[in-house]
């Protein structure tokens, strides 16, 4: 096994001998990113496993919502050249829909779907891809959206509830409501500078 900056120097030459890369990004002594067109991340993925990284550790995506994208993540690792690498590549938010990975890493089937409810992404090749995995009967927006409004959301599903301030105190003993309600009178002197 040889040191981390030679794992990362031979990973750098191996994908930017054969792909055009957008951005190169050394992270630190373990883990390099790429970001890569769209149409080569399937060949990059396959160059990556047949030379050791035959571990899918995550996918996921980032919502660029002012750039109108989503950037989908795949972290890879090899257990001899232990370095991780991130393959990044940008997808149109409008329309956003990658192949599957799932001829190349059947560990994704989960991920995809993961990515798919979260963010609305499609993953044409995983045929599970549109299942219900953690958001159970969910029927709203993907909830990590950037332009998901989690207040609008609780506003629409559920009855609003008032709370008071009065308190009972059932087991008979001295009430502590009085010196939380002076601590929370102090914390709030805090906020103002004192002055209130």
């Amino acid at each position: 096994m040889t040191n981390s900056m030679s794992n990362i120097e031979f990973v750098t030459n191996l994908v930017e001998h054969q792909y055009k890369v957008i951005k190169n990004e050394v992270l630190d002594q373990y883990q390099v990113s790429f970001e890569v067109k769209k149409d080569d991340v399937h060949s990059v993925l396959s160059l990556l496993k047949s030379n050791g990284w035959i571990q899918l550790s995550y996918l996921s995506a980032i919502d660029w919502i002012e750039e109108n994208e989503f950037e989908m993540v795949y972290i890879l690792f090899n257990w001899e050249k232990p370095v991780h690498i991130q393959i990044r590549t940008r997808l149109d938010r409008d329309n956003a829909s990658i192949n599957s990975i799932l001829p190349i890493f059947p560990g994704c089937k989960y991920y995809e779907r993961e990515a798919h409810e979260f963010f609305g992404i499609k993953f044409p090749g995983n045929p599970d891809h549109e299942k219900q995995l953690i958001l159970e009967e969910w029927d709203d927006m993907p909830p990590m959206r950037k332009d998901f409004d989690p207040r609008a959301y609780s506003d629409r599903k559920f009855s609003k509830m008032e709370y008071t301030n009065d308190f009972v105190n059932k087991d008979g003993k001295d009430s502590k409501q009085d010196a939380r309600t002076k601590r929370y009178a102090d914390v709030d002197k805090l906020r103002t500078g004192g002055k209130k």
